[in-house]
């Protein structure tokens, strides 16, 4: 005990030392401070003012704390004032605490030991004044605004007169309070977060558009779906500063399974796993978003396709055409919403929904098939409809600023389908996640998302193989072969990848012919390469032909001096590539110099060109790919692009010039879009999680 009483008396002492030696207190525990400020009460700080001179270092005094409040900064008067931060539209923000210096820390240490009623008061270090001392202790820079409040309501004397400032233990608490930073929320708890927040009614209550949601679901942000799923929806729309916005339109997710009241009456939450919590969420919201995706298909059957007003616009067939079997659709959904919400209401914890998710995707969703397989007549339709029908726009103008369709234009009522049974497999693939512990669910899912992945795959087959048809017999009609061997275009297994005009560059009479700007046009299917010549806008000239596999190309810079006919030719010859036709419709090699208007444009027909050689290479490591979310719904206007909806995720392959080339997550199609459309995914936990999902719906597909 003595011993201890004896080490406290010495630190005391050591304390008292440092304090006097590092602060200059005299012998009564006050700050010695500079007559030359004492006797400058208010005083214009004159900054012409010749200094005294500086003794002699070994006679220099140490050096002073000059307190902000008598600093020539807090004195100084005019048309420039220095005011404090709280008084402007807004502060600085806190920053972490930085080192306190010796003598601060010590002081508040030491003060506080001496009179505990220091403790109320407001904390006052030199690291809340984000400042910088000059020579002699002077500031440089003005305080914060909570530390400046105090050192002038606290350690300033009345009426900012000089004199010597106490600041020893007979310092008061401060009588008028001052302004607290808003009290921050209580932390969040995963374990109970949702629970007490009970909603009144059914999620049938209040029906919104499946254009304004996104499923949790689909969630491939910087947090993972769990956190997603364990978030509850804010009243007052509030979110994580850094949370990524994907659409600014989309409304606060719907009531979850835990908001539920028969759930929160029960009791159950209390004794829930939270990975038992998680499914029953991804169970849930399936529920709720096939009674969202069916509401907004009852508008487009009730407001668009019954409307007399716009039928009476079209013919039968573009009216065939614009709305093919939507009432099929909407008759599937309803079933599989029924066979949903009656398992639901039979069960406060559904057991499972895997066998409804089967059976309903192999013996009910067939109209999906035929409705997808429209699309490009759909397409085409509303296209000639909106382009050449005053009387179709002003009518379908009119249906569309009606309350029911909340703004939208009647195509997002359109693609609803596609855009339903694409997102399903992801959904799915998720309930697939939240069954890993359970090997009879785990299994069961697993069904169910290679019955929904076969269904998406026979879709987008039916699709593209309605296009490919149509289109194939068009360009049959279009191309002429009199001047080469005759090719049978039309085949079933044949389809084009891209067409385009580009300029030839031949070696004779170089810049004479650059001048007058000869093209050729190229017709690049999946298997035989076709260049022709235009005749008028519908017909071509076929000169030439090759099978993909007898193709080389080479990139080429305009300096390079292998150009046809030696020389530099960057200013004449823009973003220039070699095709080589090893054996050509004769049999014999050809070469042929192409430039493009712009790199992106010669990027993007070396990649659709290559394409044979790129898949003999194998496909590169996914893991080590940038991957993006589109932010906005992207319609293809070229056949080398690809068509994405909101919230797709997208592995990159190539880019280029403001463009980007690569593979859609939820079915492997590839193609070019515009980089304004996408935004990268930074989080490796999110990239890890999609890469893994990929192969997880490549696998379900291909079985």
């Amino acid at each position: 005990m003595s011993q201890r009483y004896s080490d406290s008396s010495v630190e005391e002492k050591l304390l008292e030392y440092r304090f006097h030696s590092e602060l200059r207190l005299d012998a009564k525990g006050l700050p010695v401070v500079r007559g030359s400020l004492h006797s400058r009460s208010n005083a214009t700080f004159q900054p012409d003012t010749p200094a005294p001179p500086e003794p002699a270092p070994e006679s220099q005094e140490p050096r002073t704390v000059i307190l902000s409040t008598q600093s020539p900064a807090a004195l100084k008067m005019g048309t420039q004032q220095l005011i404090p931060r709280s008084l402007a539209v807004s502060s600085k923000a806190k920053t972490p605490a930085r080192h306190q210096s010796f003598g601060a820390a010590m002081l508040s240490k030491e003060a506080a030991r001496r009179n505990p009623q220091l403790l109320s008061a407001p904390s006052f270090s030199l690291d809340d004044m984000d400042l910088d001392t000059g020579p002699g202790g002077m500031l440089k820079r003005n305080l914060r605004n909570q530390s400046y409040r105090a050192a002038m309501k606290g350690l300033g004397t009345p009426g900012g007169e000089g004199g010597p400032i106490q600041l020893t233990p007979k310092l008061q608490a401060l009588a008028e309070e001052p302004s607290q930073p808003p009290a921050r929320p209580a932390a969040k708890n995963k374990k109970t977060l949702g629970r007490k927040r009970a909603h009144k009614g059914s999620f049938k209550d209040d029906p919104r558009l499946y254009q304004e949601i996104r499923e949790r679901g689909l969630n491939t942000s910087h947090e993972s779906d769990d956190d997603l799923l364990d978030e509850p929806p804010s009243p007052e729309g509030t979110r994580k500063v850094d949370a990524p916005i994907v659409v600014k339109s989309y409304r606060p997710p719907q009531i979850t399974w835990s908001q539920l009241p028969e759930v929160v009456e029960s009791g159950i939450l209390d004794q829930l796993p939270a990975e038992e919590r998680k499914r029953q969420e991804a169970i849930f919201e399936i529920l709720t978003s096939e009674f969202s995706y069916q509401h907004s298909l009852g508008i487009l059957v009730a407001e668009f396709l019954q409307s007399r007003e716009l039928r009476a616009t079209m013919t039968q067939m573009e009216h065939h055409h614009l709305f093919s079997n939507i009432t099929d659709v909407l008759s599937a959904s309803q079933r599989f919403f029924e066979d949903l919400e009656r398992r639901h209401k039979a069960q406060v914890c559904v057991e499972d929904i895997s066998d409804i998710l089967e059976e309903h995707a192999e013996h009910h969703f067939h109209p999906y098939i035929s409705y997808c397989s429209n699309e490009v007549y759909q397409q085409r339709a509303l296209q000639r409809l909106t382009n050449s029908n005053a009387t179709f726009r002003e009518a379908l103008r009119a249906i569309e600023q009606r309350p029911a369709c909340g703004g939208l234009p009647m195509i997002s009522f359109l693609i609803l389908p596609m855009q339903r049974v694409t997102r399903l497999p992801l959904l799915t693939d998720t309930l697939c996640l939240k069954t890993q512990g359970h090997p009879e669910r785990y299994k069961a899912a697993s069904r169910a998302l290679k019955a929904i992945s076969k269904l998406v795959k026979q879709c987008n087959e039916g699709a593209h193989k309605m296009e490919r048809t149509e289109q194939m017999y068009t360009l049959h009609t279009q191309l002429d072969f009199s001047k080469v061997k005759s090719l049978p275009l039309i085949s079933a297994s044949r389809w084009l990848l891209k067409r385009g005009e580009l300029f030839v560059v031949e070696e004779t009479g170089l810049f004479r012919k650059l001048a007058s700007r000869p093209t050729c046009y190229l017709f690049l299917f999946n298997d035989v390469l076709v260049v022709t010549k235009r005749k008028s806008e519908d017909s071509f000239m076929v000169q030439d032909y090759a099978q993909v596999d007898h193709i080389q190309v080479q990139k080429m810079e305009p300096s390079e001096a292998s150009l046809p006919g030696g020389g530099n030719r960057g200013s004449s010859v823009p973003h220039p590539f070699q095709l080589i036709l090893l054996h050509n419709s004769e049999g014999r090699q050809e070469k042929i110099l192409l430039s493009c208007d712009s790199a992106s444009d010669r990027a993007r027909w070396i990649t659709a060109l290559t394409q044979r050689e790129r898949q003999a290479r194998g496909p590169p490591n996914k893991g080590d790919l940038l991957q993006v979310e589109i932010t906005k719904a992207y319609l293809a206007k070229q056949v080398d692009e690809i068509t994405l909806q909101q919230a797709d995720v997208v592995l990159i392959l190539e880019q280029e010039d403001g463009w980007l080339y690569g593979e859609r997550l939820r079915d492997g199609e590839t193609g070019w879009f515009p980089e304004d459309f996408a935004r990268s995914i930074t989080s490796r936990v999110a990239v890890e999680g999609n890469v893994r999902r990929m192969e997880r719906l490549r696998v379900e597909t291909d079985v």
